[in-house]
C-alpha cells in the first residue's frame, strides 16, 4: 500500500496538471458514477490527507480516491483518448494534461462540505503543511490511547496518526531498536518515533521510493524491510519477518532480533 509521502507526491503532480484549469475530459469508469460529466468545472486544488486523495473542483465537489494496495494516479499529456484498460478507473483531462487513475481503491464524489467524513477520522497528517508540536503531542496522545496495543499495530492505525505503511513501520521501529510487538505502554519514548515518522516522510516526499539507510542505490536503501533471512546491516544477525495485527487485517513485517531485542510482547508473535 502506498506509504503519505507517495500520496503526497501524487497530489502535487495531480495539482501541477489539473489545479485552475478547466475539465475537458472527465470519464468515470466506475458503475455508481458512469453517467458523471465534469466537463467545464475549473479543478480548485488537490490535496492529500494521510493516504487519501482529495480533488476539489468549482461548485462544492470533492473527488475522494484512495490508492489502497494497488492504485496509482499517472499523468501524460493531452493527446489521444484513454487507453481501453479495465484498470483504469477515472479519467480528468483538460487542454494540457490528462490524469489517468488505475485501480484505485475508493472513488466516491460529494459536496466538499462533507469532507469531514473522511478526514476527521483521521489522527494528525504527518505531512500536514502546518506540523507542529500540537500535531505531534496530539499524534503521541492518539498511539497512548490503547496502551496495550502492539506498537507495529499501533503505527499502522491511520486514526492515530496518518501516513504510516508498512515500509516506515519496520524502519522507524529498527532505528529506534523497538521490537514490533513491543506494547505501547512499554515504549521509552513516543514523542522521539513521532518526530522520526514525520522527518522520514517529509524527507522522501518530493521522490519515488523510501530511502531510510541514506543509500539510495537499489538493494541498499532499507535496513530490514524486504531483507527477511539477509544480515542486518548494523549486526549481521539474520533479519526476520513475520504476520502483525488481528486476523483479518494482519501485515507482514521485518525487524532484527538483536538490535529490536523481544520485550514482553513478543510472546504474541
Amino acid at each position: 500500500m502506498p506509504e503519505g509521502d507517495t500520496v503526497w507526491l501524487t497530489a502535487r503532480r495531480l495539482r501541477e496538471a489539473l489545479a485552475g484549469r478547466e475539465l475537458t475530459l472527465t470519464d468515470f469508469r466506475v458503475p455508481r458514477y458512469s453517467t458523471v460529466d465534469l466537463r467545464g468545472r475549473t479543478v480548485r486544488e488537490v490535496v492529500s490527507r494521510g493516504k487519501h486523495l482529495l480533488l476539489r473542483f468549482e461548485g462544492n465537489l470533492t473527488l475522494h480516491t484512495h490508492l489502497l494496495m494497488d492504485g496509482h494516479w499517472r499523468v501524460r499529456e493531452a493527446g489521444p483518448p484513454p487507453p481501453r484498460d479495465h484498470r483504469l478507473r477515472v479519467v480528468l483531462g483538460n487542454a494540457e494534461s490528462q490524469a489517468l487513475g488505475y485501480s484505485l481503491g475508493v472513488v466516491e464524489l460529494f459536496a466538499s462540505t462533507e469532507e469531514s467524513r473522511v478526514v476527521d477520522r483521521l489522527g494528525p497528517d504527518l505531512l500536514d503543511p502546518g506540523w507542529s508540536p500540537e500535531l505531534a503531542a496530539e499524534a503521541v496522545r492518539r498511539l497512548s490511547r490503547q496502551p496495550g496495543d502492539a506498537i507495529g499495530d499501533a503505527l499502522l492505525d491511520q486514526r492515530r496518526l496518518a501516513g504510516i505503511g508498512n515500509v516506515y513501520k519496520a524502519e522507524i521501529l529498527f532505528l529506534r531498536g523497538i521490537d514490533p510487538w513491543t506494547p505501547v505502554r512499554d515504549v521509552p519514548d513516543l514523542p522521539g518515533i513521532v518526530d522520526l515518522c514525520h522527518r522520514a516522510l517529509d524527507a522522501n516526499k518530493e521522490r519515488h521510493g523510501h530511502v531510510t539507510t541514506g543509500d539510495r542505490r537499489p538493494g541498499h536503501e532499507h535496513w530490514v524491510y524486504g531483507r527477511a533471512g539477509r544480515p542486518c546491516r548494523r549486526c549481521g544477525t539474520r533479519v526476520r519477518r513475520a504476520d502483525q495485527g488481528p486476523e483479518g487485517r494482519k501485515r507482514v513485517t521485518f525487524w532484527c532480533p538483536r538490535c529490536q531485542p523481544p520485550g514482553e510482547g513478543a510472546a504474541a508473535r
